[in-house]
């Protein structure tokens, strides 16, 4: 019942709250216009992070009220870090939304909410080991930087810093790419959210973490209640606010509670893969990384004639699969296998279409 109360909060105040951020939004001329790499019609408002931000205030409220965190836990301390972080990349992306900011500053913002999620000890310390017994993690140069005792594999703190940053800033930067296409972003978000929930519901029968296993629903409330209005034809996007907040909170949500690294990889391996593919096309082109066009993999489908809404179920429907298979797979090695075999098909396709339809070096954002 307290998951049920957390869940209705945050999607009935996300329905209510997201017509009244449009109105505002363009009210206020807080609108993306059609050109450069976006192809919609019309002024559309972008003050999408308002009504999540808004709509996981209150689901908070009902989670401490209902599901406070245990006595002799971490819980509090890992959970304000994460509710000051989402503030820090949330006040960012407004004033990217309101300002539009230079492509550079997007990291300045990235980096400033991780190091708020570091210094409440966010990290990611140690995951298991998907290879059997003693194939990866023995020699003494391993040892330099992860500690192995079966079947953990326990990071140094150098790594821990930089594993935690490049996964925080990696998830945000991946979110903000893969919000193109209306309703894209937000509904992978929530198919996420709810896989996390899921898995950390499991995880919480073990553990005890019921708190932290109530946030990711929250997430998903929020989200649901935003979609109506996102999906094709969008009325309002989710905005720099919307885009930092949500990556945000699906990267260190997956780091707080145990086991959900491998999950978040599987659900959302496309877009990862995708993020990953354009900077190496792009260096390879001669361009920034920051730089924006219309290579993506949903930009590229949505070129060669696809319509939006079947790329985007497209993109559902994979998230959805893999993410059963984070939750029903027997093994780690399962796991593994599986993201192996969406890579090397993801990669394959991307390959074919770069060739197939080349890419103009003048689109930009």
């Amino acid at each position: 019942m307290p998951y049920f109360a957390v869940f209705i909060t945050a999607f009935a105040a996300s329905l209510i709250l997201t017509p009244l951020a449009r109105r505002l939004s363009l009210r206020w001329g807080v609108v993306a216009e059609p050109g450069g790499r976006r192809k919609h019609y019309g002024r559309i408002a972008k003050l999408g992070g308002v009504p999540l931000l808004g709509a996981l205030l209150l689901a908070t409220a009902v989670i401490y009220a209902l599901l406070p965190p245990q006595p002799g836990t971490d819980d509090l301390k890992l959970l304000t870090g994460v509710f000051l972080g989402t503030w820090v990349v949330f006040a960012g992306g407004l004033l990217d939304d309101w300002r539009e900011l230079p492509p550079w500053s997007q990291f300045v913002i990235y980096f400033a909410g991780t190091a708020v999620a570091m210094g409440y000890t966010v990290f990611i310390e140690r995951f298991t080991n998907p290879l059997p017994s003693g194939t990866l993690w023995t020699g003494i140069p391993m040892t330099l930087f992860v500690i192995y005792e079966e079947p953990l594999v326990i990071l140094r703190p150098l790594l821990v810093w930089v594993f935690t940053l490049f996964w925080v800033v990696g998830m945000m930067n991946t979110i903000n790419f893969l919000d193109g296409l209306d309703g894209l972003a937000a509904g992978v978000g929530t198919i996420a959210a709810l896989i996390f929930a899921w898995h950390s519901y499991q995880i919480a029968l073990q553990t005890g973490q019921y708190t932290v296993a109530a946030f990711p629903l929250a997430l998903a409330g929020a989200l649901l209640g935003f979609l109506p209005f996102n999906f094709s034809p969008a009325r309002i996007f989710l905005g720099s606010s919307g885009a930092y907040l949500l990556g945000y909170q699906l990267a260190t949500l997956s780091i707080i509670s145990p086991a959900k690294i491998a999950t978040a990889l599987l659900v959302m391996a496309v877009p990862i893969l995708d993020v990953a593919w354009q900077i190496v096309d792009r260096l390879r082109r001669g361009q920034s990384p920051l730089h924006g066009d219309r290579g993506h993999l949903h930009f590229r489908l949505s070129d060669g004639g696809l319509p939006t809404r079947r790329i985007v179920l497209g993109y559902y429907t994979v998230a959805l699969l893999f993410g059963l298979v984070a939750i029903f797979a027997p093994t780690q090695l399962v796991k593994l296998i599986m993201l192996a075999l969406l890579a090397t098909a993801v990669l394959f396709l991307l390959i074919w279409l770069t060739s197939v339809t080349g890419l103009d070096k003048n689109q930009t954002q």
